[in-house]
């Protein structure tokens, strides 16, 4: 998946009205505000009471088909070049974030979303706390902990990985 795509995307959920930030390696890069690697996928943060909604508008940007469904914490929709977007549903919450209902029961808490940079333009993503936050429940992926140490060394978050 390229910027052009993200973009893409993101402007027709915007263009709907919906509610979308984005996270996992889109969101690390949107926050250093530039492409540091290659995507195979998006992950967005959507609320929950608009996934029907959601659907819609991807499956009109051609994401009909079902790669994972692990609801009510995600789904993960592919198009026909196989481009995957994963959604992480979250609930709102009070003051713009929302808490995302993990397999345990649990909940994730997302604060509300941050700013950065995707192809030029300005775009709502998980803060860097936060994605830090989110890497820690699986073993770390060699791009976690690439993307992990990029956040530290720009924003001073915790690197989790020794």
């Amino acid at each position: 998946m390229v910027a052009e795509d993200v973009i893409d995307l993101l402007d027709r959920l915007a263009a709907a009205g919906l509610t979308a930030w984005v996270d996992g390696g889109w969101g690390v890069d949107a926050l250093l505000r530039a492409q540091t690697r290659e995507h195979g996928d998006l992950d967005l943060v959507v609320l929950a009471p608009q996934l029907g909604e959601v659907r819609r508008v991807l499956g009109a940007a051609g994401y009909h088909r079902v790669v994972r469904d692990e609801m009510p914490t995600a789904l993960t929709l592919a198009d026909v070049h196989d481009r995957e977007v994963d959604l992480h549903l979250v609930a709102p919450s009070g003051r713009g974030g929302g808490d995302q209902i993990l397999a345990d029961g649990t909940a994730f808490h997302y604060p509300p979303p941050s700013y950065g940079v995707i192809g030029g333009r300005r775009v709502y993503c998980v803060d860097p706390s936060t994605q830090v936050r989110a890497r820690l429940g699986h073993p770390p992926s060699a791009q976690d902990r690439a993307d992990l140490w990029r956040l530290h060394r720009r924003f001073g978050v915790e690197y989790p990985y020794r």
